[in-house]
């Protein structure tokens, strides 16, 4: 299992366009991805999950990757969130 924490830099936290993102990333992988906040975890696949957290800029975040492609879906998200500008 593959296990990270971001704190989110970007102004706007994790808004419409940033989540549809990550989502479309950890849609790529076969591996169970969630995302936690404030004690909450939602799979990082659903959109509307996602959206329901309401991250917002300063908030800290873990995300956990368990599966056959965790490490690469893991590199892959940490990416997309610097790409993005959400987190450094």
């Amino acid at each position: 299992m593959q296990k990270q924490d971001f704190n989110i830099t970007a102004e706007t936290g994790i808004h419409a366009r940033p989540a549809t993102l990550l989502v479309q990333t950890a849609s790529k992988f076969q591996s169970e991805i969630t995302l936690e906040y404030k004690g909450k975890s939602v799979n990082l696949k659903s959109i509307m999950g996602v959206m329901s957290l309401g991250v917002g800029q300063g908030s800290d975040v873990t995300i956990t990757a368990d599966g056959e492609d965790e490490e690469e879906a893991m590199a892959a998200i940490a990416e997309t969130m610097k790409n993005e500008g959400l987190s450094e």
